[in-house]
């Protein structure tokens, strides 16, 4: 039986093809890890956006209500209350915030892509080589 030897056009054929085949895989990879990190983005900003509505809903409700009822029970004057109030919606805010940035910086960015295109480049070199 005569042995197959592959010519070189057999070779550069698949090199390419292997080539082609690489760069599709991680095209696919890349794309996955993008809708990966678009999902944890959103709900990072969507920690950021309830931060922010919480915050004015907060000073416009606990204003007049602390406000009001500071003056009304204690007999304080009516900058008291909102001076309490507007500390108590600064605290629920920068803890709202620190909430959504801790989800939108917690993870390096595709590790998965990265990690491959650097095995791929150690192998190609070790081929190469």
């Amino acid at each position: 039986m005569p042995e197959y030897e592959q010519t070189i056009l057999d070779v550069v054929k698949n090199a390419i093809r292997d080539g082609q085949d690489l760069v599709r895989s991680e095209i696919a990879l890349a794309k996955s890890e993008l809708r990966g990190e678009l999902k944890r983005m959103t709900a990072g900003a969507g920690a950021l956006a309830a931060a922010a509505v919480m915050a004015v809903v907060a000073v416009v409700f606990l204003f007049a209500t602390i406000a009001w009822a500071i003056g009304y029970v204690a007999g304080w004057p009516l900058w008291a209350g909102l001076g309490i109030v507007t500390l108590l919606a600064v605290v629920i805010a920068v803890a709202l915030a620190a909430v959504g940035r801790a989800r939108l910086a917690a993870e390096r960015h595709l590790p998965l892509t990265v990690d491959t295109m650097k095995e791929n480049a150690k192998w190609i070199r070790t081929r190469t080589s």
